[in-house]
């Protein structure tokens, strides 16, 4: 598979087989960098940290910080982006087997759970996008953007076929993704994550998108 770009939102970071959840890349030095960055973000504030501050969190030299990355502004990128670039692989469940309610549940499921084993890194990239410079944002916001649209697509294919009782696919949409990506601002580590998973499949196909299990 050909390595995401930055300027490609309709890449995938990672292969998917249809109805399993994408299985992640490993982890690099800068990713474990900008996991550590993302823990001093929340609980200090992206505009109280400095470089040194990262570095003493990371347990490495400030020197040494710099051969990763030349600035916190560049840290938040790098957590942004994959926050934004990794989902993109579960969009191949919405290319899967079975009908709208089917596919869209298995990408309720994957976004849930990612956003469970990613939760301060995403609350990070929520809270701090007016942070990054205007070409980085732009980025960002264009992963986001298209990864709405392939959701908004399925809710209007599910709407066509009945299955969806929707006034507005777009508002739908941005209204799924709200529900789900709140979750960040309240989560815990001692939460179960499994019964999470079913109450947000349930809030998103029979909630916002009424969906009628018939008989």
């Amino acid at each position: 598979m050909e390595p995401l770009r930055a300027d490609d939102p309709t890449a995938v970071a990672a292969e998917v087989v249809p109805g399993r959840v994408a299985q992640e890349r490993p982890r690099t030095r800068r990713d474990e960098i900008a996991e550590a960055a993302a823990r001093y973000f929340a609980e200090h504030g992206y505009a109280n940290a400095g470089m040194r501050d990262i570095a003493e969190a990371v347990g490495m030299r400030g020197a040494s910080l710099y051969n990763h990355f030349h600035s916190k502004e560049e840290i938040l990128y790098a957590i942004a982006l994959r926050m934004t670039e990794d989902p993109q692989a579960d969009l191949l469940l919405l290319d899967g087997e079975g009908g709208p309610v089917q596919r869209l549940t298995g990408l309720v499921e994957a976004h849930v759970r990612r956003l469970a084993r990613h939760r301060v890194e995403h609350l990070v990239a929520l809270r701090e996008l007016s942070a990054l410079t205007p070409e980085h944002r732009r980025i960002v916001t264009d992963y986001r953007k298209y990864y709405q649209r392939r959701i908004r697509d399925v809710i209007e294919a599910g709407a066509r076929m009945g299955v969806f009782e929707v006034r507005d696919a777009h508002q739908s949409a941005i209204a799924v993704l709200d529900l789900m990506n709140g979750i960040s601002w309240w989560l815990r580590d001692d939460h179960d994550v499994d019964q999470l998973v079913d109450d947000y499949v349930d809030f998103t196909i029979r909630g916002v998108l009424h969906h009628q299990v018939r008989s």
